[in-house]
């Protein structure tokens, strides 16, 4: 096994199926305006920095969290000298940058390859990754791949023409290659953002007369 997680599976398995429930975001957000959908978020995500921060130097905060959630934390979340965020906090940091910085059309995408292609990976690369791929397995980076690509499939286009799955694959390629390479920055902020940037970058070349932030979808 590649790069064995410091929590054991059926942790990793707790931890991917709270990481799931962040797909109520880029479904809540498919039927809300941006405006809206900040109201909404910026609050819940700076509650839950508070409490993540918090939890560093208060100890009935610290003994409450770590007594319900230790069981899934990482080591580096743990860690009381780096300070780290933990996962769900960056999930949420990185939803508000993605609806503050980027048009509807790559959040609904770029946000559900995070939640979906990242728990596959994880949990494929641990039962089954026998070959390094950078810092992960070459099978959880696959699957990582193969799942974006569906996600890809499904997602909001601009007029579903060739060149737009083109845009999501190459998008989803780079988003492989920032899960399994080895950054400061946390995944769950690399991810989205990376694939986010490259998806917009293509598309202002590819598409340049279509203004993504005036587009619709119900």
């Amino acid at each position: 096994m590649i790069n064995a997680a410091n929590i054991d599976y059926k942790a990793e398995i707790a931890r991917k199926a709270i990481h799931f429930c962040s797909l109520s975001i880029p479904i809540i957000y498919y039927f809300i305006e941006r405006d809206l959908a900040l109201m909404i978020l910026v609050p819940v995500t700076l509650s839950f920095l508070a409490v993540d921060l918090l939890r560093y130097y208060h100890k009935p905060t610290a003994d409450l969290f770590y007594q319900v959630f230790r069981f899934m934390l990482r080591q580096h979340e743990l860690d009381h000298t780096s300070k780290r965020l933990n996962g769900a906090t960056n999930v949420l940091i990185a939803a508000a940058i993605c609806v503050i910085v980027f048009p509807k059309l790559i959040v609904l995408t770029a946000f559900p390859i995070l939640i979906i292609c990242d728990s596959v990976a994880a949990l494929f690369g641990r039962r089954f990754g026998k070959r390094k791929f950078l810092q992960k397995s070459f099978e959880g980076s696959l699957a990582f791949f193969l799942f974006a690509l569906i996600v890809i499939y499904f997602t909001p286009k601009v007029d579903y023409s060739t060149k737009e799955y083109f845009i999501g694959a190459f998008a989803a390629l780079v988003g492989t290659v920032v899960e399994a390479g080895s950054w400061k920055i946390d995944d769950n902020l690399s991810i989205p953002l990376s694939v986010g940037v490259v998806m917009w970058g293509l598309y202002l070349l590819l598409f340049p007369a279509v203004n993504l932030s005036q587009l619709t979808f119900h």
